[in-house]
């Protein structure tokens, strides 16, 4: 069963082409754009991500962020965080409450504390056509197979039964 209601919000980790992928894998999701996102002050500038459009119901957002924090390095404060800000961004406050509060649940399943910030999601720029989709155009590129091949292969281990068909049939 699905619900009508469609609920919109950014995730930024990794590289956005890793991130696209994983989301576009994931079943309960329709949509999933690859760009850059902004947020307020102090993280107002550009960092790669993703918005995804999902459906609650199909996915909930427990799952989701899950999801996100398990397919990037969420407990790292490496060096190229700027570019690659590990967060969920948000278009309202009230979401922003449901997503802390579930971060602070997820928080257990971690042995290191989590990065991951709570952040409004200020701008969106998308990513210049010839990026979009980068995987599904070419799984066989190298970078496919170095960074994006693990976290399908991981999903396909924990999540099988959140995957699209095709991708659990993937392996």
């Amino acid at each position: 069963m699905t619900s009508e209601a469609q609920v919109k919000i950014g995730l930024g980790g990794g590289c956005h082409w890793c991130t696209e992928a994983v989301f576009q894998a994931v079943a309960g999701i329709s949509r999933v754009e690859q760009g850059f996102i902004r947020s307020d002050p102090p993280n107002a500038s550009w960092s790669e991500a993703v918005v995804v459009t999902f459906d609650p119901v199909a996915l909930p957002l427990a799952v989701l962020l899950e999801i996100h924090l398990r397919t990037h390095a969420s407990t790292s404060e490496h060096k190229m965080r700027g570019k690659y800000r590990s967060a969920v961004y948000v278009y309202d406050a009230g979401t922003g409450q449901k997503v802390a509060g579930t971060m602070r649940e997820l928080q257990r399943g971690f042995d290191e504390p989590l990065v991951t910030k709570v952040l409004t999601l200020a701008e969106f720029r998308p990513s210049d056509e010839r990026f979009r989709n980068y995987y599904a155009s070419d799984p066989e590129r190298p970078f496919c197979r170095t960074y994006i091949d693990p976290k399908l292969a991981l999903l396909r281990k924990e999540y099988a039964d959140r995957l699209r068909q095709k991708q659990v049939a993937a392996e």
